[in-house]
């Protein structure tokens, strides 16, 4: 019975030495004292309570320590506590004083909590990088098409990339100083001529001001000549005065046809008038005889001379006076 009990405290002792070892990481506290820095049992104990991996914390502080920086544990657990990347702003460090870039570990926690990757920013002040921009599309004077395709080489501006700007942004700019250098131009032939005028004037215009890189060079990769831009705004410019000139066309012809319209009904009532007044005669002819105002004599002279004018009318139409003709040749 007491060998039982004896083996159960045992197992009892194992279990608890085993937690415990698990909750003090005795391993990375050894690694630190053999590398010469000093971090305490208690400190590391801290670090598990407050809920920090002792790891992510010792491991680079002693490559910082081996590279001779001036950072501590508080400083690169509260940047952990921040949500920054503690491996990643030292390795920053490290690059920075290698490359013998003035870079301090507040600074550099700034820009990782920023968003921004410091290390491949520091790496990218000592190898610059190249931006390719798209075809850049614009129109000399001349009217012709001119495509360009830039190389911006940038440098990162370590003091900037806090609130500075990025590759879009110098883009962007190159894409509008492209379009102004080629605008000016007189002709296409200049611009494909001397290529390199327009990255003198792009590069003259500070374009990296208020962005997170400095502009090293600007090199024109390739130039292009596109569409005749000018005369196929000329040619719609001229489809479109047609189709204004055919619509007023059109406009005027159907007032034209209103018109006519309108004086053919004007005609046709004033027939009717005549028709309305010619009514009337008989009826002042009835009332006339009725009344004494005129004889049957009046009538039949008044009747004479109606048959004489027909008869007048009738010699001189166009049907007698070409017969008449016809005769006088015979003769």
């Amino acid at each position: 019975m007491g060998g039982l009990s004896f083996l159960v405290l045992v197992m009892l002792g194992v279990v608890l030495f085993v937690t415990l070892m698990s909750f003090i990481p005795v391993g990375l506290w050894i690694s630190a004292l053999a590398a010469g820095v000093k971090v305490g049992i208690i400190t590391l104990v801290g670090m598990r309570l407050r809920r920090v991996p002792p790891a992510q914390i010792v491991n680079p502080l002693i490559k910082a320590d081996k590279a001779g920086l001036a950072v501590n544990v508080d400083q690169l657990e509260a940047h952990y506590l921040a949500g920054g990347n503690v491996d990643r702003v030292v390795d920053a460090l490290i690059a920075a004083e290698r490359a013998n870039i003035p870079l301090q570990f507040e600074r550099a926690a700034a820009i990782d909590l920023a968003g921004r990757n410091v290390l491949e920013a520091v790496q990218m002040s000592v190898n610059p990088r190249v931006i390719e921009t798209p075809i850049i599309s614009a129109v000399a004077r001349d009217g012709i098409e001119v495509k360009a395709v830039a190389r911006v080489t940038v440098r990162a501006n370590i003091d900037r990339l806090v609130g500075g700007a990025g590759a879009e942004t110098i883009i962007a700019r190159i894409g509008e100083g492209v379009v102004t250098s080629v605008g000016s131009s007189d002709t296409h032939k200049m611009v494909l001529e001397n290529p390199d005028s327009i990255s003198k004037t792009v590069l003259s215009k500070g374009l990296d001001a208020g962005t997170a890189f400095e502009i090293l060079s600007i090199d024109i990769a390739d130039v292009d000549v596109g569409r005749n831009i000018g005369a196929q705004l000329q040619t719609d410019q001229a489809e479109a005065d047609k189709n204004i000139a055919q619509a007023k066309a059109e406009e005027r012809r159907a007032m034209a046809v209103a018109q006519e319209q309108e004086m053919k009904a004007r005609v046709e009532e004033m027939r009717a008038k005549v028709v309305e007044a010619e009514s009337e005669v008989p009826r002042a002819m009835a009332e006339a005889f009725r009344s004494g105002r005129l004889g049957v004599m009046d009538y039949y002279n008044m009747q004479n001379i109606l048959a004489d004018t027909k008869m007048r009318e009738s010699i001189s139409g166009p049907g007698n006076q070409e017969n008449q003709a016809k005769g006088k040749k015979t003769e």
